[in-house]
């Protein structure tokens, strides 16, 4: 198949380097703001790895023309942090295919209807089939030119759904060679609320913002940043996720848990669980409170989760507070921002049933 790659972060060449290796034209495109990746994988003339995937594997083109990526993909996966889920989206727009199918990885909170929106289809066309995972299939950085370190490819516990869920099984056949852990979730739903970044992220920085000003980041994130307080916090804002999830009749896996079985943690616990896991052993805090953790896990994430659940009558005090603080702390109101809502996803006048039927 020829795989379109769009993005160039950390996540989107370890999704390159794999679909290659699996024996598929990849190419990979980005906008021109973001030339550092680009440039160094198309002077190389491709990817370099180590860790848990390693080698080298050719990417027939990265550049900054989507013209020579998306138009002729059979996949196209858009890979980034949330809030580059919208111009990714636009960017395709005018190069759409009837029958391509695009996957958003990882959802980042409803990424497939956002997707849609902006590639400007109906919320109920299926014209393309657009789906998304709950979260990323790696834990992977980029540490060179044209060099990633795959620190752990998952083991299981993440989910692939497409918009509408009648898909899922056709496109779950096109990814399943290369990513044989991944799972079909019942719908979208399961796969958004199943992503735990907003749960973990702005917690763990919330409590240790006065450590990351003092070191800009010169500490460990998971090992040193969580304890028996911190982890309280994370259990009563990952219960709340649940308690969203349990309305919408979707069983969300407690993050502790689902880390087993990714291969990250060795003991499902809101404590130690994060401090003493394997998977999180050496990864440093964020250089500044400026960052995604609480940009993007926070004012996509967490204001999208309190959006939601506001609308089908699920109340989250913990979610609130810690949106609130961090809301103080970065001077800025993400509420007010509205970067992530039900209605900037079309939603908001649906009902919990219809919400549930939609799916």
């Amino acid at each position: 198949m020829k795989i379109a790659i769009l993005g160039s972060g950390n996540g989107a060449l370890a999704v390159a380097f794999e679909w290659s290796k699996a024996g598929h034209e990849v190419n990979i495109f980005d906008f021109e703001q973001f030339p550092k990746n680009i440039d160094a994988i198309s002077k190389n003339g491709g990817i370099f790895s180590e860790g848990e995937l390693s080698g080298f594997q050719k990417i027939s083109y990265a550049g900054h023309d989507i013209l020579k990526v998306v138009p002729e993909a059979n996949l196209v996966f858009a890979v980034g942090p949330a809030y580059s889920t919208e111009p990714f989206g636009k960017a395709c727009r005018a190069h759409v295919r009837k029958g391509q199918k695009y996957i958003v990885c990882p959802s980042s909170c409803a990424g497939s209807i956002v997707f849609k929106n902006a590639l400007g289809l109906d919320i109920k066309d299926e014209t393309v089939i657009v789906a998304e995972t709950s979260t990323l299939p790696y834990a992977v950085r980029i540490t060179g030119e044209a060099k990633i370190s795959v620190y752990n490819r998952l083991k299981g516990g993440y989910f692939l759904a497409a918009f509408p869920s009648k898909y899922t099984k056709e496109i779950y056949s096109d990814i399943y060679p290369v990513y044989s852990n991944i799972l079909m979730a019942e719908n979208v739903l399961k796969t958004t609320l199943q992503n735990a970044n907003p749960v973990i992220h702005p917690v763990v920085s919330l409590l240790n913002t006065a450590l990351i000003e003092r070191t800009k980041g010169n500490f460990y994130f998971y090992e040193e940043g969580v304890t028996p307080a911190v982890g309280r916090l994370l259990k009563a804002v990952d219960e709340e996720r649940i308690s969203i999830g349990k309305k919408l009749g979707i069983t969300v896996i407690p993050d502790p848990v689902l880390g087993v079985e990714q291969g990250y943690q060795a003991e499902p616990t809101y404590d130690t669980g994060y401090s003493k896991a394997p998977g999180f052993k050496g990864i440093k805090a964020q250089p500044s409170l400026n960052y995604r953790y609480f940009n993007e896990d926070a004012g996509f994430g967490l204001v999208f989760l309190t959006d939601l659940a506001a609308q089908i009558s699920v109340e989250t005090p913990a979610m609130d507070a810690v949106l609130k603080l961090v809301s103080i702390i970065m001077d800025r109101d993400y509420k007010a921002e509205k970067a992530r809502t039900m209605k900037g996803l079309k939603l908001s006048n649906y009902s919990l049933e219809e919400i549930k039927a939609l799916f």
